[in-house]
């Protein structure tokens, strides 16, 4: 990818070396350094450091908000700017679901911290359009990357620390530490307040959370016909409601609730009043169907399951679920463990195996559950489903998790088009 930069010495700029050339200088990152020599070889205008053309891409004339944690950043960060537009503010958000401003989609899904330049690409755009925020997710693996490098956060958010990534990151410590770093310089933060893996500079802390003393403290909460709570933010006490399902889900919205007070200077009232606009995010615990009920989540951690299944933990639950191949094993069994203890039958089958066998991911699985009699092992996941669909009775939920509103299964290198809700569609005749 070259980006062009008009009034400079050089009219394009590149983090990719072999697309370096006597008008392109080659920018050099934390990622990239290593192909220094490859950029010289291909002629590059210059080398320059990332940072040096910060300012060239408006980084200092917009307000950027980081969220990183393992769960919960693509809603917590949807909400922020869903309740940014409809107070009036310009806004753009780049995450898990792509790149989208004021409203509109401009790029589709994507990593979930992209790389270092194309950050940067996203800002000049949103800069461009006049918005005066830009929203994006922050994942562990870009932080170890340096991915976030050169940027200035006008506030982070910690949602919070649960086992994931292990194949990246090898040990929960190291990756409770890289979650960490994020916190530790002066900026604005935001911390969930109950998560007790949670290391920051309290300087330009704020806090919230239910269960502990927070700067916005959730202080009662209804869980009956989707969600309502009371947040208590120092003298002010206010009410919400929400159209979103699930315990997990108030915490996400009381940390965007609490992070655009920070950024703004509507009042607490006025901001809690756009939070029933935002209809959540697609994929996250969204309803297929209502009559058999069939639910789908993009949960693919223990705790992310445990977290949607206790959502639900009143009905009967029938649960689809899988593994990603070349990916943290550890947390294999204990996903099988999280689904037999609060489903009345599983149904084990292929999630991305990537290049893996299947059923030795499935071997995984099995390992975490005592009570084999619950389970049925499918690895064709649409026939997986169809079993479920099959099995279910009136009253019973049926969850499938681990890819939400991704629309591709992939298969070693390919991505074949696969759909949980297109499938479950197509399986009950809905149009």
């Amino acid at each position: 990818m070259k980006i062009e930069l008009v009034n400079q010495k050089y009219k394009f700029v590149s983090e990719n070396s072999s697309m370096c050339d006597e008008q392109t200088a080659f920018v050099q990152t934390a990622q990239n350094k290593k192909y220094l020599q490859d950029a010289k070889n291909h002629n590059a205008h210059s080398i320059i450091h990332i940072e040096e053309i910060a300012s060239l891409f408006g980084i200092d004339k917009i307000k950027i908000i980081g969220i990183t944690g393992t769960n919960g950043k693509t809603t917590t960060a949807s909400a922020i700017y869903s309740f940014l537009l409809d107070l009036g503010y310009k806004s753009a958000m780049q995450g898990t679901r792509g790149f989208f401003m004021n409203d509109e989609t401009i790029e589709g899904k994507t990593l979930t911290t992209p790389s270092v330049l194309n950050t940067y690409r996203h800002i000049y755009q949103a800069v461009d359009a006049g918005c005066e925020f830009f929203i994006m997710e922050v994942s562990s693996h870009s932080l170890v990357q340096q991915r976030v490098q050169g940027l200035s956060f006008e506030l982070k958010i910690l949602t919070n620390i649960t086992q994931d990534h292990l194949d990246y990151h090898k040990t929960i410590g190291e990756y409770i530490s890289v979650k960490n770093s994020f916190f530790q310089d002066d900026c604005k933060k935001l911390i969930n307040k109950d998560e007790p893996r949670a290391s920051f500079n309290i300087k330009n802390t704020f806090t919230y959370g239910i269960e502990n003393p927070s700067t916005y403290k959730l202080m009662a909460y209804s869980l009956n016909d989707a969600s309502s709570g009371i947040i208590k933010h120092f003298e002010h006490i206010v009410p919400f409601t929400s159209s979103l399902h699930g315990f997990f889900n108030l915490y996400n919205l009381t940390a965007a609730i609490g992070a655009v007070d920070i950024l703004v200077h509507n009042t607490l009232e006025e901001i809690v009043e756009v939070v029933d606009n935002f209809a959540g995010v697609s994929g996250r615990m969204e309803q297929v169907c209502e009559l058999p009920n069939v639910i789908v989540d993009f949960a693919h951690t223990p705790d992310g399951m445990q977290q949607v299944l206790n959502a639900l933990k009143e009905k009967e639950l029938l649960v689809v679920f899988g593994a990603g191949g070349d990916r943290d094993k550890l947390k294999r069994p204990i996903m099988g463990r999280v689904a037999a203890s609060l489903a009345k039958k599983v149904y084990i089958t292929s999630d991305n195996p990537r290049n893996e066998d299947p059923q030795d991911i499935v071997n995984d699985i099995l390992l975490g559950i005592e009570d084999k009699s619950i389970v049925s092992v499918e690895l064709n996941r649409k026939k997986a489903i169809q079993m479920a669909l099959d099995d279910q009775e009136e009253d019973q939920v049926l969850v499938i998790l681990g890819k939400g509103d991704e629309a591709f299964q992939i298969i070693y290198d390919q991505k074949l088009p696969f759909d949980d809700r297109k499938v479950v569609r197509e399986l009950l005749n809905i149009n």
